[in-house]
């Protein structure tokens, strides 16, 4: 993580002033505007790669609802709303908004965009129970194919709650004090390969805590809200180390950009400092929220379910009581 400085060696970062190639990068591009509040509404980016992938899933979602519904099934609407509402179109918003346009000129907006595909996107994914719809609706065979990935030993480790919450934790800090960030900043396909990353790594985290589908990895409620507990001061943490930083995170990328409109590198690092700590507490209260609920909710059913059980049982010794009393009850004698 070195400051650089305009001129010299040309870098892959002058790839946005249209001056140099690296082999590295991908085809130069035009630095964007001034950031402003009508950019960051306005501002758009067409890539194709996020879109398809978007497209493709949701595609893959209706169909399973339809062939729900083609059986006399039904599938809840909010599921189908959280799932392609609110998941599929956050990712499209981090990846073709502003957050796009700007995610390699300002380290904040990247950061936005990190936390929309590790945190927001995932939940709202999790919540539409995919794998529970592809269980009721795929044919036999893919069936079985899918219930065999679920139960192999590779999803048994790579969702084990510990696993997945050091993956969590960690592959932030490795991301922005290694040279993985930059090299993504010099390469289109890596930037990609990051933002799938992101998705995978939160889903990874978040589908066991929820537990709606038939996932390896759930445990008990209080071990879910201890795990989500637990990432709220890393996040604190790391979000205050990177403000209180002396040096640009791909500072060689950061200063040899043709900007001269605020804010500056150092700034930014700094807002987007807070956007971690930020961004990352508040999302992670709310899921601790959403874990109560369900946790009352589970509670409701188990308490719902033991009452239906005892009612049985007190039933059925009643009805063995009244068995037993008209067994010992004396026949009545005859006049003979």
């Amino acid at each position: 993580m070195s400051v650089g400085s305009p001129g010299g060696t040309p870098t892959p970062c002058n790839i946005y002033a249209g001056v140099v190639t690296d082999q590295a990068a991908d085809a130069p591009r035009e630095l964007p505007p001034a950031i402003s509040w009508e950019q960051v509404f306005s501002a758009w980016t067409f890539e194709p790669a996020p879109i398809a992938a978007v497209v493709v899933v949701g595609l893959a979602y209706c169909s399973g609802v339809w062939a729900l519904r083609r059986r006399g099934d039904r599938w809840p609407p909010s599921r189908t709303a959280t799932f392609l509402g609110g998941g599929l179109v956050s990712m499209l918003v981090a990846t073709c908004s502003s957050l796009a346009a700007y995610d390699t000129v300002l380290l904040s907006m990247h950061m936005v965009q990190h936390m929309v595909l590790s945190m927001v996107a995932p939940i709202f994914l999790a919540l539409g129970a995919p794998v529970t719809l592809a269980l009721r609706s795929l044919p036999q065979r893919p069936r079985r194919l899918l219930l065999r990935l679920l139960h192999s030993r590779l999803a048994t480790v790579v969702s084990f709650p510990p696993v997945t919450l050091a993956l969590f934790i960690v592959s932030p800090w490795v991301l922005y004090f290694s040279g993985w960030y930059p090299a993504t900043l010099e390469s289109a396909a890596l930037h990609q390969l990051l933002h799938l990353h992101f998705v995978l790594v939160g889903c990874l985290f978040f589908w066991p805590l929820l537990g709606l589908d038939p996932v390896p990895g759930r445990v008990a409620y209080p071990l879910r809200v201890l795990t989500v507990f637990a990432t709220l001061p890393f996040h604190a943490f790391l979000g205050v180390t990177i403000m209180a930083m002396r040096e640009v995170i791909a500072g060689d990328w950061y200063y040899s950009l043709p900007r001269d409109w605020p804010p500056s590198p150092m700034d930014d690092q700094h807002l987007a400092g807070g956007i971690l700590w930020g961004f990352g507490d508040i999302v992670g209260l709310v899921m601790l929220g959403v874990l109560f609920v369900q946790w009352v909710r589970s509670s409701n059913r188990e308490a719902a379910h033991e009452d239906r059980r005892l009612d049985r049982e007190q039933r059925a010794d009643g009805a063995a009581a009244e068995s037993r009393g008209e067994a010992a009850a004396p026949l009545p004698k005859s006049g003979l």
